[in-house]
């Protein structure tokens, strides 16, 4: 479970393999996506590859229930957090994590975006970021982002969430959490809603991102989405690494 390393874009964090992707100015390295659309955030951060043991760990907490497993991925979510915070304001901004619907919070128990988030910011000086976990609802359940493209992946989440607290994000930045970054259209979504609602920047920062070499292993797993799965019977939800993360 090892930090990001090569080049990656400088906005998405989406992993480069050409040496000629570069901002028209040169200075900043960009995907092709990125170059063509600038993403509605200003930047998102993440700490490690959806794969392997961090992947296994990440469902440990959200489909096992391992809570301590939020401790060790809220440290590398702070590590994201990190890569942004020199470009952050000097007065204090604003956590907000991305919300469950009230049903999948209840089936669950739990947001694992809330609890990494709330893990990564003790380590942080205090003051410097402020956890808003009510600021952003889930105002519908989406269907399965699996198998869409991202174009539908983007018209599933259309309206799928509402800023509840325009005063807490008004005239401020503000730092978008979450276990996985796939696509980026939930996240995109969320900055969209607090754009409208009259955020001044969105950062993102997540403990996982789906990079191009294991975009094809993801997709085709029903299992591993960061929006909504189906929950799996018990012995199917079972992760060697519950020891590692104190379960």
């Amino acid at each position: 479970m090892r930090p990001i390393s090569g080049g990656v874009c400088s906005l998405c964090g989406e992993r480069l393999f050409s040496p000629y992707a570069f901002a028209d100015d040169g200075s900043e390295s960009r995907c092709g996506l990125c170059r063509r659309v600038e993403p509605v955030f200003t930047r998102a951060a993440a700490y490690g590859s959806y794969e392997s043991g961090l992947r296994e760990l990440i469902h440990l907490l959200k489909y096992g229930g391992v809570r301590p497993a939020a401790n060790v991925l809220g440290r590398m979510l702070r590590e994201a957090i990190a890569a942004l915070q020199d470009s952050f304001p000097a007065d204090s901004v604003a956590v907000i994590p991305v919300p469950l619907h009230r049903t999948k919070l209840r089936q669950r128990g739990f947001n694992q975006a809330e609890l990494i988030a709330r893990a990564a910011i003790k380590g942080i000086a205090p003051g410097r970021l402020h956890l808003c976990s009510t600021v952003l609802e889930r105002k519908r359940e989406t269907a399965s982002q699996i198998g869409l493209t991202s174009h539908q992946r983007r018209e599933n989440l259309r309206g799928a969430f509402r800023v509840a607290q325009t005063d807490a994000v008004n005239g401020r930045e503000v730092l978008v959490v979450d276990d996985v970054y796939t696509t980026g259209a939930t996240v995109s979504e969320c900055a969209r809603v607090l754009r409208r609602a009259g955020a001044t920047k969105v950062w993102v920062a997540t403990v996982a991102r789906t990079l191009k070499v294991s975009a094809q292993q993801v997709e085709i797993r029903p299992a591993y989405n960061e929006d909504e799965r189906e929950e799996l019977p018990d012995a199917r939800r079972e992760v060697p690494l519950a020891r590692a993360a104190g379960g």
